[in-house]
């Protein structure tokens, strides 16, 4: 027997960052009840999934956290994976959201009733029905594999970064790693420690600049428990001063040669002039992709059991890697950092509005949404970090928790009985204002290839393309004036 439908006025899809936040503020600010379907076991998103060995945030943690839950006992500047999963799980047991959680509920179907004006959600036999539906899943969070021939045929172990296999040991093996972003070059130092050989594919060197990582003394986290206004300083310093990095993307050429010099700098002390330094040198504007932070990566292959194979890769074999040249690196295990589904979400393909369009079809050229949370044709729909809300230079908690200001308010109008569609040339001309804040900047135009840009339609889809304080500024305050409003009257 099908169970029956799970009735609430809220289901929220996904219990990373966004997802416990808005519950959070759900529960603190209102009397709606909600769902929180989860496929995890537990919450934390990308910092529940990602475990490799060396993953730790590039934000400095008193900014990578929520501003209604400072935490005085992080251990140093940037924190490592299991702490910043501590701490969202803390947040959700203490706030009183875990038991609206469903573990291990993957969302298989999302359709939108209009003669009931519901979202129905499926999850396996499990069947949950609300007005509104907040989609709170990222574009972080479903690991992409390079498409390489011959990479199904590999008899050894392959598994990506985002879904380390801890039952393999590296230690004496031969690895190879294909990738040379922000993951690969937390995992790289640490697998070249163990490895009895690693070789790195890379596709393009990737600007790397000094880390500064000091440890919190006990002193110091007695301080900021005694002491939260302080904890509230110092996270607002870190934003302001990550603020002025964003200007390095819109191409400001005294802001990009100073930043550039810095990295080149950091390439040239940690890596002797010849062969070597001249690969791990990019050949495009910084910033065109993520500038990453790392003191042990360029270290890592001045090591003798260390390759950087840079030409690209042919194909891959039973038995390893081959590089345009012919050459076969053998190896006994492959790990593919190579990032995420970011510009074609996975939820997009099981997400249907109104006449059964599915989101995917909806985003034929790419990701978009009116506010960045309000899609046309999927009423009462509201994305929370989907399309144009990443960022190359601040915090993506504080964009998330802009995004949630705007979401509570247009809950709140839900729970009285509206359905709220943002009209088709509401969202056209906000995204007209997107495309023209993206023309000029470094993603568009610094001669690269990113996740940051859709292959499909060369549309910045991913990043917002301003400054984050504007991001607040423009889309944090609901205003339903834009919408198309149906009462509870008209539903019925």
């Amino acid at each position: 027997m099908t169970p029956a439908p799970s009735r609430t006025d809220v289901i929220i899809v996904g219990a990373g960052f966004a997802g416990v936040g808005i519950a959070v503020h759900l529960r603190r600010e209102t009397e709606q009840s909600f769902v929180v379907l989860e496929r995890g076991r537990t919450v934390g998103g990308a910092w529940r999934d990602n475990t490799y060995p060396g993953a730790e945030c590039d934000v400095p943690s008193h900014l990578y956290s929520y501003s209604f839950s400072l935490n005085p006992r992080w251990t140093k500047m940037h924190a490592r994976q299991p702490e910043i999963l501590e701490y969202i799980e803390r947040v959700a047991e203490e706030e009183g959201v875990t038991p609206h959680i469903r573990f291990d509920h993957n969302v298989d179907d999302i359709r939108w009733d209009e003669e009931r004006s519901l979202w129905i959600a499926r999850s396996g036999d499990a069947v949950f029905e609300a007005p509104a539906i907040v989609m709170a899943v990222g574009y972080l969070s479903d690991a992409k594999f390079p498409v390489i021939e011959g990479l199904d045929s590999f008899e050894g172990r392959l598994f990506h970064s985002a879904e380390w296999d801890h039952s393999v040991d590296l230690d004496g093996k031969r690895v190879a790693v294909i990738g040379s972003g922000a993951s690969a070059i937390q995992v790289i130092p640490e697998v070249a420690k163990t490895a009895g050989r690693l070789t790195v594919f890379q596709r393009s060197a990737a600007y790397v600049t000094p880390r500064h990582d000091p440890a919190y003394t006990e002193a110091e986290k007695r301080m900021f428990s005694r002491n939260p206004e302080l904890m509230k300083q110092i996270r607002a310093d870190l934003f302001w001063a990550n603020e002025e990095r964003y200007a390095q993307r819109r191409g400001t050429e005294t802001l990009v040669a100073t930043v550039t010099r810095q990295a080149l700098d950091h390439l040239a002390a940690q890596i002797p002039e010849g062969e070597l330094r001249d690969r791990l040198t990019p050949d495009y504007t910084i910033g065109c992709k993520r500038i990453l932070k790392s003191n042990d990566y360029y270290p890592a292959f001045l090591r003798d059991n260390v390759t950087l194979v840079s030409d690209g890769i042919a194909r891959v074999t039973p038995r390893g890697v081959v590089s345009p040249d012919g050459t076969e690196h053998e190896a006994d295990v492959i790990i593919a950092c190579t990032g995420f589904e970011a510009t074609d979400i996975p939820m997009a393909h099981r997400t249907f509005g109104r006449g059964g369009v599915s989101l995917h079809e909806r985003w034929d050229r790419g990701m978009e949404a009116y506010k960045t949370t309000a899609v046309s044709g999927f009423p009462n729909l509201w994305f929370i970090k989907g399309p144009n809300t990443g960022l190359g230079h601040n915090s993506a908690i504080y964009i998330a928790e802009a995004q949630m200001d705007y979401v509570l308010e247009a809950l709140k109008r839900i729970a009285a009985g509206e359905t709220l569609e943002i009209p088709a040339d509401e969202q056209e001309a906000y995204m007209a204002e997107v495309e023209r804040l993206s023309a000029g900047t470094v993603w568009l135009s610094g001669g690269c290839r990113s996740w940051y840009v859709d292959p499909r339609s060369n549309r910045l889809t991913t990043l917002w393309p301003d400054f984050s304080f504007t991001f607040r500024e423009v889309n944090s305050t609901f205003d339903a004036q834009p919408y198309r409003l149906e009462t509870a009257e008209a539903n019925a």
